[in-house]
């Protein structure tokens, strides 16, 4: 990942808060974001910045048209839970802080094993 400036960490943040589902596959945590193939611009703002994150699309179903952005894995733990951990309280999104708390604490176990041997790669 790219070192961040503090304008794109409010943009990262404030995405995140505003469209993404904080959930997992039941073995490891996720972030997603699916949004209308007209914000293809920001999905390539934001592989720039992560850039082992997952792009997938563009899908076409339903009558919509619409790309999925995923953070798993060590890109999630070690890239994006950093930033809304410093940054999303309840005082912010209530229901977004909300749903990365319930998400830290069901994939707890893999998040700190993830951490644990990223520590140790130093």
């Amino acid at each position: 990942m790219s070192e961040l400036s503090d304008f794109d960490e409010g943009v990262v943040v404030g995405v995140l808060i505003a469209g993404a589902s904080f959930g997992g596959d039941g073995k490891q945590p996720q972030v997603t974001i699916r949004m209308h193939t007209r914000h293809e611009a920001l999905f390539g703002w934001l592989m720039d910045r992560f850039p082992e994150a997952r792009l997938y699309g563009p899908y076409h179903h339903g009558g919509r048209s619409y790309y999925q952005w995923m953070a798993r894995g060590t890109t999630l733990v070690r890239d994006v839970l950093p930033l809304l951990e410093a940054r999303l309280h309840s005082g912010l999104d209530g229901p977004a802080a909300d749903r990365l708390t319930e998400m830290c604490q069901r994939y707890a176990g893999y998040i700190a094993r993830e951490r644990d041997r990223l520590d140790r790669l130093g």
